[in-house]
């Protein structure tokens, strides 16, 4: 960075502030310019002080960290790393809460909380920084889709279609947006790769399922892949598919990172494109790198199709920004038609093929 980006800090404890703070002077490109002890503090310093980034703890006093959050992205919205040191069950829930209000990254505490800790989660929070730092802060605030009643009954059956999705910063909010609104008839089955850390994906995965009228779960190894049922792949594994004589199924495999994440959905494209050829669909959304694009060759390859988030509504457009080259200029959409897209591909596909 040519700058540094203005940053405030709040946490409710006064070392663990010290410590963040610290940490993010001795990154370069940033510049600690105040630290709050609270929500209401937090709010009169952004307004006082006009930072570019926010890190804000969850867990505070009076206004608490989604309180503020809510404020915040209201009123004068900025890039906003959520700082999470809640129960494990708790800084699920409250984080996945936070991307819909517009969170751009978020980082978990470590759980020693001295000087030492932090230091472990310090690339951590390094690239939620520079996330930050380039993430697109015009987005219109979440709609929260009707959340359904009971799921209609569907007959369970193979998946012939697949549906791949990459997503990185930025992602749990738009697919929060994204999945609630696909077909509830939707004939394909749909595979997420969501860049984010062991026991946090299986709560957005339950977040997703209470918003969509299609069921949605955490992948498990070995189950068979079901249209009209969404999988995500579980944070710390990639998530591919693999043909049997029955059908597809899903595998959960801890080989090597790429782009320095797991999962990736690079992987998960590769093997669509593998297993389902001219009936897989790659979408790439909001996200930081070049994750997707390499898979997504590989399903356009194979006779599929590809879809790609537009600049405008990317939290980050650099995922898509990358995959763009590949596809049409029809194929790059806006979030609120993407879900369209996907039914027309996977129709589209359905009669081409059949």
């Amino acid at each position: 960075m040519s700058f540094d980006r203005r940053v405030l800090v709040v946490d409710d404890s006064a070392l663990l502030g010290s410590v963040v703070a610290g940490l993010i002077e001795g990154f370069g490109g940033f510049k600690v310019v105040g630290r709050a002890r609270d929500g209401e503090e937090a709010l009169r310093l952004v307004h006082a002080l006009d930072p570019d980034i926010v890190t804000l703890d969850i867990e505070m006093p009076g206004i608490d960290g989604l309180h503020a959050l809510g404020y915040i992205m209201s009123e004068c919205p900025r890039p906003v790393v959520m700082v999470s040191g809640a129960t494990v069950r708790g800084a699920v829930d409250l984080t996945i809460r936070a991307f819909e209000l517009g969170a751009v990254e978020f980082v978990r505490k470590p759980d020693e909380r001295s000087h030492d800790g932090w230091v472990g989660v310090a690339p951590r929070l390094h690239d939620a920084l520079r996330a930050a730092a380039t993430a697109n802060t015009g987005l219109p605030l979440l709609v929260r889709p009707r959340v359904p009643g009971v799921k209609a009954p569907r007959r369970l059956y193979a998946a012939t279609e697949v549906v791949a999705v990459a997503a990185s910063t930025g992602g749990p909010r738009a697919l929060a947006e994204l999945v609630p609104d696909l077909d509830p008839a939707l004939e394909a089955a749909v595979v997420i790769a969501q860049h984010m850390p062991a026991g946090f994906t299986a709560g957005l995965a339950r977040r997703l399922d209470q918003l969509s009228p299609l069921p949605v779960r955490e992948a498990q190894s070995g189950e068979p892949l079901l249209a009209g049922t969404v999988y995500v792949a579980p944070g710390g594994r990639h998530l591919v598919l693999a043909r049997d004589e029955v059908g597809a199924r899903l595998q959960l495999l801890d080989t090597p990172t790429e782009h320095g994440v797991r999962p990736a959905a690079d992987p998960l494209f590769r093997s669509a494109a593998a297993a389902f050829g001219a009936r897989a669909v790659g979408v790439v959304l909001t996200g930081m790198g070049r994750d997707g694009s390499e898979g997504l060759g590989a399903i356009l390859r194979a006779g599929g199709r590809g879809l790609v988030q537009d600049r405008a509504t990317s939290a980050v457009y650099g995922m898509p920004a990358q995959a763009r080259a590949l596809v049409p200029a029809e194929a790059e959409l806006p979030l609120s038609g993407m879900a369209a897209a996907i039914g027309r591909a996977v129709s589209e596909i359905r009669g081409a093929v059949a």
